[in-house]
């Protein structure tokens, strides 16, 4: 019988807990805990064969007569969760044995009824810290127990387990690090089953040390009695190295040559402090990092990496650090702190952008992160002087470092040490020093990124209240913009089981994605397709997730756009493995990933918001009102279609966009005076007028280009969404301005139209004013929009899925309309709304097609 996740707020309680009785009531869901929990650590006085001795002296009889065996699934396996039961069970008393199998962990335990309830009980309360519980099932245990507890060798059977993401650097390790005469002292290896590579030196299952980009390093007797012994916390810990047996850094030049340092820390900290861009390899690939302070190295390498405008990530050593550049709330400390590390968006303050100059120009928030490597704790151990302590860590330091991924022209993050010097080193012109080492990164990984949704966790929660069917939702507070590193490969739990589908994405901000069971399993980010690395990339990404899941995919899916690389890799794998592939419409997997995340099923409506996606038409979409059922969709409505004048390029260009939209409104002879900067004005003028090269899009986010052109407040972009993002950051400041409902239409076909607001923007001369007009007005005209289709399809849910729900604004606003309106909100909180989620409802969608074909 399983003791699945439940909703409850209340701490866990056990009602029974023996064969044959119904369920216990343990809340499974993942929670933050502190590190180190109760069990976690060998115990400073007492062994577990005295903690066993005590708990045996105070044991009742009835304790010997009933063998249970527990299966538990989740994340069990490389995170310390046998060893973590191994002390558990000394501690009270208990016999049996613990062992890794295909589906997770199998204990079999000779308990009394109150004891079984106290074990399950703490099982779920004091996990290790990079552990989660799906699924406890409890069965009699046939056959004998043994006197005592012991850790097993493995079963081996059907993999259902996987990989953990990699995770960042633990107290424990960290207080080793900077002690010194500890033997780990400023080892930038350090690691334990708490915390360090996982995903990114992994090659395929089992994850052994043989699997994994550890196999040359053999343990020293020191490091080999540490992996060997239970108690430890780096028992069967992979990675466990010290400076006797483990990789070692260096320093080089742009050349690649090793240059002789005593203290390579402190020579790569002193060169970053005099204004060099130090390339420095890290868990799942090079960054190029410079002083964030230093504004003449911050435009040298806008200058060298040919970044003109797009923001940099930075890099402090704690939250304190951050207080003077960006607000700070609980949720963003949260998220800053939590053993992912993501790049966090956070909002600027007043002056940040003379403190950082160059860094987020013209943008409202700042991408910011924490140390996650122990390497890269150390250069701020340095710069702070290497105090001894901790207390350090919570302290302002001064430094603050550009932490930028090394993926020259936006090809692939580079990983290999020859590869590095090639792409970043002398010739290249983008790196002055590198800092290696001899661990290959089998995985290139990215970091993640994500925006702290405001209102979250009281929107999910409204939507969860008003469902008839249980479901539990993450409890994060945040979007993510961009998923990989410390979440990558972690599973997202689907509503039902189903046949193995390995998704490919589109063609943008790419992923791939990969079913098992009732779980999905996305790829980490690899980015644009428009390069032969990126597109290998991604037939990299796709045979490691197969590997480390063990895994074959029982049907391929892809896009509908006929010329993506990304449907050819689809087509050519089918036919490969022998499988059926299958093309699903851009804005119905939209839909569906949010669907597939929040474990929905039924029919529910979707508004699908976004740059481009191939219509069933052949035309392109971008604004879509969808009636969604699995594998079947009807459109709805659409926003009114624009012309793109000159194709392609108008997606690049707002203004274009803006005269597309003048042109609409029959104010053609203002283009040219409006846009006279731009020598293109007078002939954009006569293409529209001539319907030449016009393609027609029903894209929202050429709508918003549109808006950001009449306004003026971006012609041509530096980098893709840039005008909508500044367009935003506008509105944000005025959150006072109302909705119009008299500027847009809708009418019987489902178009919405939004010429009327365009033609108000044209005519205002307040760009903030216009920008909060602009999306006051969107999210109501949605609202109605959507309201009118949920009446007349008899539905109540709506999920809203593509990228133009990374706009705070925009979805925080139109959310508060259908929750007024008594309509269910559903969004995207584990996946990407963008196309970073794209291959996630292409998956759900082809499972649903497999099981109507079956």
């Amino acid at each position: 019988m399983p003791y699945e996740a439940k909703d409850a707020k209340s701490p866990p309680t056990a009602s029974g807990g023996g064969v044959g009785r119904g369920r216990v009531a343990l809340d499974l869901r993942p929670v933050a805990r502190p590190r180190g929990s109760k069990c976690s650590d060998r115990a400073p006085d007492q062994t577990a064969e005295g903690a066993r001795a005590t708990a045996q002296q105070s044991r009742t009889p009835e304790a010997n007569g009933l063998s249970v065996q527990l299966r538990v699934r989740g994340r069990v396996q490389g995170v310390g969760f046998r060893p973590y039961v191994y002390r558990l069970a000394h501690e009270l008393g208990l016999d049996g044995w613990v062992r890794n199998d295909g589906g997770g962990v199998t204990i079999a335990l000779r308990a009394s009824e109150r004891e079984l309830a106290r074990f399950t009980r703490r099982l779920a309360d004091e996990l290790p810290p990079l552990a989660t519980l799906d699924a406890v099932e409890e069965s009699a245990h046939v056959g004998a127990i043994a006197p005592g507890f012991v850790i097993v060798e493995s079963a081996h059977g059907a993999v259902s387990t996987g990989i953990v993401p990699d995770a960042a650097i633990c107290p424990a390790c960290t207080g080793e690090l900077i002690t010194p005469g500890d033997r780990r002292h400023r080892y930038p290896f350090i690691n334990c089953t708490h915390c360090g590579p996982r995903f990114t030196i992994t090659s395929e299952l089992p994850y052994d040390r043989p699997s994994t980009s550890m196999a040359p390093f053999t343990m020293c007797p020191a490091c080999q009695r540490e992996y060997d012994d239970p108690l430890d916390r780096r028992f069967h810990a992979q990675p466990n190295a010290c400076p006797q047996c483990g990789p070692r850094i260096w320093l080089a030049d742009a050349h690649g040559f090793p240059l002789a340092h005593d203290d390579v820390i402190a020579a790569a900290h002193a060169r970053i402090a005099c204004g060099e861009i130090v390339a420095i390899k890290g868990l799942g690939g090079f960054h190029l990092v410079c002083d964030a302070r230093n504004a003449a190295a911050v435009q040298r390498l806008r200058e060298r990496k040919q970044r003109d405008e797009k923001p940099f990530a930075i890099m402090a050593a704690n939250v304190a650090s951050l207080l003077p550049f960006a607000e700070v709330d609980a949720a963003a400390t949260r998220a800053l702190l939590a053993v992912e590390r993501p790049i966090v968006l956070l909002p600027k303050r007043a002056g940040c952008d003379t403190a950082l100059a160059g860094i987020a120009p013209g943008l409202a928030q700042l991408g910011a992160m924490l140390p996650y490597t122990p390497l890269q704790l150390l250069l701020f151990h340095q710069a702070a002087a290497r105090p001894q302590g901790l207390d350090w860590l919570d302290e302002p330091q001064d430094l603050v470092l550009v932490m930028t991924s090394a993926n020259p022209g936006g090809e692939p993050l580079v990983i290999d040490n020859h590869e590095a010097v090639a792409r970043l080193g002398a010739e290249a012109g983008l790196a002055d020093a590198f800092v290696m080492h001899d661990r290959a990164i089998l995985v290139r990984c990215d970091d993640s990124v994500v925006r702290i949704d405001d209102g979250g966790s009281r929107i999910e929660k409204a939507v969860s209240e008003r469902r008839t069917r249980s479901s539990v939702l993450n409890p994060q507070s945040f979007t993510f913009i961009r998923r990989a590193r410390g979440y990558t490969p972690a599973a997202i739990k689907l509503a039902a089981t189903g046949p193995a589908v390995l998704a490919l994405g589109g063609y943008l901000k790419t992923t791939a994605c990969l079913t098992r069971g009732d779980e999905a399993f996305l790829s980490q980010h690899i980015g644009d397709l428009d390069n032969a690395p990126s597109r290998a990339a991604l037939e990299e990404a796709a045979a490691h997730l197969q590997r480390v899941l063990d895994i074959a995919p029982q049907a391929i899916a892809h896009d509908l756009h006929p010329d993506f690389f990304s449907t050819e890799l689809a087509l050519g794998l089918a036919r490969a493995l022998g499988v059926p592939a299958f093309g699903v419409q851009h804005h119905h997997a939209h839909i569906a990933a949010v669907a597939a995340e929040q474990r929905w099923e039924g029919p529910l409506l979707g508004i699908a918001l976004d740059g481009v996606g191939h219509g069933d038409d052949g035309d392109a979409w971008g604004g879509e009102l969808l009636a969604v059922d699995g594998a079947q969709f009807q459109r709805l409505g659409h926003l009114r279609p624009l012309p793109l004048p000159g194709g392609d390029r108008a997606a690049r260009e707002p203004w274009r966009m803006a005269a597309a939209v003048l042109h609409r409104l029959g104010r053609d002879a203002e283009i040219a005076d409006r846009f006279k900067a731009q020598p293109a004005a007078p002939v954009i003028w006569q293409m529209l007028r001539n319907d030449l090269r016009c393609p027609q899009t029903t894209s929202a986010g050429r709508w918003f280009d549109a808006a950001a052109g009449l306004l003026c407040v971006r012609d041509v972009m530096a980098y893709e969404g840039q005008a909508a993002i500044l367009l935003e950051a506008l509105a944000a400041q005025r959150p006072d301005v109302q909705p119009d409902a008299a500027l847009f239409r809708i009418d019987a076909d489902g178009v919405l139209d939004l010429l009327p607001l365009a033609a108000r923007l044209a005519d205002e001369p307040d760009a903030a004013h216009g920008a909060a007009l602009f999306h006051a007005t969107l999210a109501l005209a949605l609202s109605d929009w959507a309201a009118r289709a949920a009446q007349a399809q008899g539905l109540r849910t709506v999920a809203l899925g593509g990228g133009c729900f990374l706009n705070a604004v925009l979805t925080d606003a139109l959310t508060r309309h259908f929750t007024g309106r008594g309509l269910n909100v559903l969004t995207a909180r584990q996946a990407p709304p963008n196309d970073g989620g794209l291959a996630l409802g292409q998956a759900w969608i082809a499972r649903h097609l497999l099981n109507e074909v079956h």
